[in-house]
């Protein structure tokens, strides 16, 4: 049995321009210690998908499908079922870490606030255990530095803060939304290291949501392809960067830099993500790709399995785009 699985989940948001179809029939999959990249661009649905997850939606969004942890239904769960399962057994990091501290609160009693609540710790044993996760995700003398406010830390120092909040139950599931943004790239390069150690010590599942090929290269073991809220490719990390079989893979693939190629110009994918207000019974990316015929503007071709363990959602063969 799968730690989670998520069955057709569509996520859509009722807003004056219209209804918002951000996610549409998403499939996956995760298992016990394993690490799942999600991918895409901005906008394609990504964290929309980790939200319906957490059951963290926004008042107007409306969740349906199917989300299985552990085998236990949690989609649109009551308060009395998500809230022990999403303190104790799943956590999430969350996309800015500017933001995702009270300003108000010192930091101590932000992390002890969790263990307190959750675990039915004393004040003093919930601050002992949050010094010693201060100290795992590699803060500098932590037991000094937890009674600061969130101002006093760095941007990075901040997201191991997250981090280390994320994990003071130790979670089976980790789930980290672009846990790099706005961090320079070295410190972007300590955040994915320490996650990678983290996992391997906690042995949890983690889902990292990126737009960055990069990030995903070096810390997943397998990666869904969104966009327009659907999944364009699923693979292992090493196939799909070898050979990626669909359109919109091969473009986000050809737009990273390469350093072997100075003075190149770089490579983008022509037009603009769809209109997620529109109904869409094609697929979301035949306005944008130079394979598209008549049939994928009519129809959206399944999601379908042509080799062991990879996925790909296109009309076209792979002969076809190479």
């Amino acid at each position: 049995m799968p730690l989670l699985e998520v069955r057709d989940l569509g996520v859509s948001f009722a807003t004056n321009d219209g209804t918002v179809n951000a996610v549409n029939g998403v499939k996956l999959r995760l298992e016990k210690g394993e690490t799942l990249g999600i991918v895409g661009e901005s906008g394609s649905g990504k964290s929309q998908l980790a939200f319906a997850i957490m059951g963290l939606l926004a008042p107007n969004g409306t969740a349906r499908g199917s989300v299985k942890f552990d085998g236990q239904e949690i989609l649109n769960a009551p308060p009395a079922v998500i809230n022990p399962i999403r303190a104790n057994r799943v956590a999430m990091v969350f996309q800015d870490p500017m933001t995702s501290l009270n300003p108000y609160m010192r930091v101590a009693d932000q992390m002890a606030e969790v263990l307190v609540h959750h675990k039915g710790l004393s004040k003093r044993a919930a601050v002992s255990e949050c010094v010693r996760m201060l100290d795992a995700v590699k803060i500098p003398d932590a037991k000094g530095r937890i009674s600061l406010y969130p101002h006093e830390f760095s941007g990075g120092m901040r997201q191991r803060v997250m981090i280390a909040m994320s994990l003071l139950c130790r979670p089976d599931l980790l789930i980290a939304d672009e846990p790099t943004t706005a961090l320079d790239v070295t410190v972007q390069a300590q955040i994915m290291q320490l996650l990678a150690e983290l996992q391997r010590e906690f042995g949890m599942a983690t889902i990292l949501i990126t737009h960055d090929l990069g990030v995903i290269a070096g810390f997943c073991e397998r990666v869904i392809v969104l966009y327009g809220g659907r999944v364009m490719e699923e693979a292992p990390v090493h196939p799909l960067f070898a050979e990626p079989s669909h359109p919109y893979t091969r473009g986000l693939l050809r737009a990273i830099p390469r350093v072997d190629h100075e003075g190149a110009v770089l490579d983008s994918i022509p037009g603009s993500p769809p209109n997620m207000t529109r109904d869409q019974k094609g697929c979301p990316f035949a306005p944008r790709c130079e394979f598209a015929g008549d049939d994928c503007v009519e129809a959206l071709a399944p999601l379908a399995e042509f080799a062991p363990g990879r996925f790909r959602a296109c009309n076209r063969s792979l002969e076809e785009i190479a």
